[in-house]
């Protein structure tokens, strides 16, 4: 069976490094769902408005598994990872995990829907929040979603509930923020809030940095304190 990609999520996330663990974790970041020619019709997103989430199934790849930014050929199949939520110092199951190191490289994510414009020049768009993809990542498929199905009362999390950690304070020194738009601070500070470091790299005063809606941004944690040490101008390569 062949997938063929329907669309492109655009993003303000050019690598993997930076980005929520899962999709909702951060509300306030945007996406917007750019149809590929062959699936750009207003038809195909008729009705779609009257939903405020949709399931997106999109693929991983090598470059998001390892979080070099690259695209090469998959790994050999592994039946157990390391979860970042664990530590990465325990196994468990590649299909007890989220992992994108999996025999098929294809994630699910759950965002809101913000706004259809069916009739947009190269369109429809799909303006969506609470995301979690790279610049560019395919989309698979969409599919609304069912709250009288897709949410379930009482389930159970497994160790990623107790893995949750505790949220960040976050600082922003006066002037740093300057370039951003209020919307982008908003995001920034949410983002940092959810400890974006792997689970395993969080030595106090160490500088961490990803690129964010074109600005490096960078920052060490010390005492439970996100401090932005820089917001700067950033160099991107758009994924394609």
């Amino acid at each position: 069976m062949e997938l063929a990609v329907i669309a492109r999520i655009h993003t303000d996330f050019p690598q993997k490094f930076g980005l929520p663990r899962q999709s909702g974790l951060v509300p306030e970041l945007k996406g917007v769902i750019r149809f590929e020619e062959g699936f750009r019709s207003p038809d195909a997103v008729r009705g779609l408005e009257e939903f405020s989430h949709i399931w997106i199934l999109w693929g991983f790849s090598e470059g998001f598994a390892s979080g070099r930014g690259d695209r090469n050929a998959p790994r050999p199949f592994s039946p157990t990872v390391r979860p970042p939520r664990l530590g990465g110092n325990e196994r468990v199951g590649v299909f007890a995990t989220r992992s994108p190191n999996r025999p098929n490289p294809v994630a699910l994510s759950a965002v809101r829907l913000n706004r259809v414009d069916a009739d947009a020049p190269g369109g429809p768009l799909l303006y969506v929040s609470g995301i979690d993809m790279t610049d560019g990542t395919p989309v698979y498929d969409i599919k609304p979603y069912l709250p009288l199905t897709d949410s379930i009362p009482g389930a159970v999390g497994g160790f990623a509930d107790r893995a949750a950690g505790d949220k960040l304070e976050v600082e922003i020194p006066e002037g740093l923020s300057a370039s951003l738009t209020l919307e982008q601070k908003n995001a920034l500070l949410s983002l940092l809030r959810s400890d974006p470091r792997p689970s395993y790299q969080r030595a106090e005063g160490r500088e961490y940095g990803f690129t964010y809606a074109g600005f490096a941004v960078t920052f060490t944690v010390r005492d439970g304190c996100a401090v932005v040490t820089g917001i700067t101008p950033a160099e991107i390569e758009k994924q394609k």
